[in-house]
């Protein structure tokens, strides 16, 4: 009897032993399933996130940019260009439309008015995907805005846009048939900084703002402006836009762009003085294609034959009124024009395109900050820039 109580008690013995054991291995494999293991699972997270942030990176010091429109934003085929060009020659930036000549924003945004104007045709489902993949190669993204010529906004409020005198009822329109918006419409102000906000938030370096001028194309007497007093100088107007715009984006990286006599001449009529500019912007890009420039100047009788001429003189004069302006009112303002990359008056290959690049070097020596490529077709030369360093 008490050799099968012993038995018994060793049989319980070992049935309590295999349930412990059986319980801390069930028990470590729960914990294993609720709390994964920190030395494995955590950190492959954790590196997954800090990948996925890797768009933080330093701006360049000097820029140089080639241009896509929305629509080429929208084409992988082209965005790889834009990448292959920039790991192979100096170019580092890219400068993308977010709301073009059409007034059509390409992506979703969270302002309002866009919603309410029906302006969002969706080519870039992704903004952050689409600007992380350039900031991944370290590619500056700058974001283009055209202000008042703007159709779609000009039709969603009438009440903001330019008018025909002759025809009261109707949106006054340009030589290509584009309606515009009255510069002194401030509730246009603040609709185009809402979207440079947004482009802002969603990850873009810098906002480029375009056609920030009265019309200079079309009949120009049959324009009645609802806000405009005509008595306020143009440049008064424009300048003020100019105030609001940094006041409203006071620590924001802005650059403006200017018609390329505005380097040269003081007034155009249209509102752009480039001494108003530099005071409120950190880039100022003045359009030097030499084919826009007439005849007989510099005494050329197709400017579009001299690109290296035309480009110096524009920018040695840009730089002299920096310069000047400088020594009365300090600014942070840089030089950074737009150059010419299509043909028109003459045909521009490797030679023409990088004699403008040079003719900026030379002109503005230390204070050199970069250029920016213009081809409407969003095809470059790719000949006529230095390899990558």
């Amino acid at each position: 009897m008490e050799l099968i109580i012993r038995g018994i008690a060793i049989f319980l013995i070992l049935v309590i032993l295999i349930i412990g054991i059986f319980f801390i291995f069930f028990q470590k494999e729960s914990e294993k399933e609720f709390f994964p293991d920190t030395t494995t699972e955590t950190s492959s997270t954790t590196a997954i996130d800090i990948e996925s942030q890797k768009s933080i990176f330093q701006p360049p010091e000097i820029v140089k940019a080639v241009y896509l429109t929305s629509w080429s934003a929208a084409t992988e085929s082209r965005v790889e260009e834009v990448i292959e060009i920039a790991k192979t020659t100096e170019i580092n930036a890219v400068v993308v439309d977010i709301k073009d000549w059409s007034g059509f924003i390409p992506y979703n945004t969270d302002v309002p008015e866009a919603t309410e104007y029906g302006v969002e045709r969706i080519l870039i489902p992704d903004i952050e995907a689409f600007l992380e993949r350039f900031h991944k190669e370290e590619i500056y993204v700058v974001a283009r805005i055209t202000v008042f010529q703007d159709p779609l906004l000009a039709q969603a409020r009438p009440d903001l846009a330019i008018h025909s005198k002759s025809e009261k009822s109707s949106l006054w329109l340009d030589n290509v048939g584009l309606a515009w918006i009255d510069p002194a419409a401030k509730e246009a102000w603040d609709y185009n900084i809402a979207i440079a906000k947004d482009a802002l938030k969603h990850g873009f370096d810098e906002v480029n703002f375009d056609y920030t001028r009265f019309p200079s194309d079309g009949d120009l007497q049959d324009m009645s402006f609802p806000l405009w007093d005509k008595t306020t100088p143009r440049n008064l107007i424009i300048k003020e836009f100019y105030k609001y715009l940094r006041e409203k984006l006071p620590q924001d990286t802005l650059s403006i762009d200017l018609f390329g006599l505005s380097t040269v001449n003081f007034d155009l009529g249209i509102g752009q003085i480039i001494e108003d500019a530099y005071q409120y912007f950190d880039f100022v890009c003045p359009m030097v294609y030499p084919s826009h420039y007439a005849g007989g100047f510099l005494g050329y009788q197709n400017p579009a034959e001299y690109p290296y001429e035309v480009v110096k003189y524009s920018m040695e004069n840009a730089l002299k009124k920096l310069n000047l302006l400088n020594q009365l009112h300090p600014t942070k303002a840089r030089l950074r024009p737009w150059l010419q990359d299509f043909d028109l008056g003459a045909t521009y290959d490797e030679k023409e395109v990088r004699s403008e690049i040079d003719a900026v070097s030379k002109a503005l020596g230390e204070n050199f900050s970069g250029f920016m490529l213009w081809s409407s077709e969003n095809i470059y030369t790719k000949e006529a820039l230095l390899p990558a360093n």
